[in-house]
């Protein structure tokens, strides 16, 4: 069976490396047990060379098959109560929300439930169940997981934000278009969004420092590298303590929002269940301690969110 799952993981990937990155282990242990399955099979599944791997004709007409046996054998096993991979609760984050929601709280969760074992991982790809060993994931999205069961966690709103620094040195010029601008890849819509509602030009999405998360972007931010997009009620705490200003009055609701995805057989699980109240739990005492703004300030409103 463990063969069977190193050759799923290196025929998806085409890598040895990549594959053994994902499972947590080396490439040679990959490759020793893709070879150990070959010779078990009497036929070889992949082509080696310099350059990489390749699928044989037989390693293409084998793989789908056993991916297939993998998710059924994953789905069956998740149907037990008390079942859990490896006696921990495997959890994929969105690292700015794991950041800044999960890993502060989760000596609370700890206290309550002492015989669950955590696993984080902070991740911000699509969630794939059950081929990435996650039990549930927390994903920034607009909840269209039609083949998982999701709920929503937590709506934010937009607000450009940037160090005291910054804006005293750009004084009474405070223009986009000449301001320094951090973009986030992974949600390039919001400054767009943030401009159409408060009447500023389109920024220019070429321009200006580009980074991968959220957190980054704040770091950045705070850094005096430029103006981001600062999601409330994440970026509470700096504009509490001073460390990011707000750049406009100017706050829209967010296209996107914080949800938890799991599997729809997993989601019953106890241990499962346990962490979706915990925090749920968590973010309604996070919303009464900072209320976002109920409407938007200088008549600045938000675009419709989309469905």
């Amino acid at each position: 069976m463990n063969t069977l799952r190193l050759f799923e993981a290196a025929g998806r990937q085409l890598s040895f490396k990549t594959a053994a990155q994902e499972l947590g282990i080396t490439p040679s242990a990959v490759s020793h047990g893709v070879q150990t399955l070959e010779d078990w099979l009497g036929s070889p599944l992949f082509h080696r060379s310099r350059r990489g791997i390749a699928l044989t004709p037989a390693g293409e007409a084998y793989l789908p098959a056993v991916a297939e046996v993998l998710k059924l054998l994953a789905s069956a096993s998740d149907h037990i109560p008390n079942y859990s991979r490896s006696g921990a609760l495997h959890i994929s984050v969105a690292p700015t929300f794991g950041s800044r929601i999960v890993l502060p709280r989760l000596q609370r969760f700890r206290e309550l439930h002492p015989h669950i074992n955590v696993a984080i991982d902070t991740n911000h790809q699509t969630a794939e169940f059950p081929r990435d060993g996650a039990d549930l994931a927390i994903r920034l999205g607009h909840g269209d997981w039609p083949d998982a069961f999701a709920e929503q966690l937590l709506a934010e709103r937009l607000v450009p934000v940037c160090s005291p620094f910054l804006l005293e040195r750009m004084g009474e010029d405070r223009s986009l278009c000449n301001a320094p601008i951090i973009h986030v890849t992974m949600v390039s819509q919001d400054w767009q969004a943030w401009a159409r509602a408060a009447g500023h030009p389109a920024v220019d999405c070429q321009k200006g420092l580009r980074v991968d998360t959220i957190q980054m972007a704040i770091e950045a931010a705070i850094e005096g590298l430029g103006i981001a997009i600062g999601r409330r009620p994440l970026v509470d705490p700096e504009l509490s303590s001073g460390a990011l200003v707000r750049f406009s009055e100017c706050e829209i609701a967010a296209q996107t929002s914080y949800w938890l995805v799991a599997p729809r057989q997993s989601i019953y699980r106890p241990d499962v269940q346990a962490f979706r109240d915990w925090l749920l739990g968590e973010l309604e005492s996070l919303r009464h301690a900072n209320p976002a703004a109920s409407r938007s300030a200088n008549g600045c409103t938000a675009p419709r969110p989309i469905d």
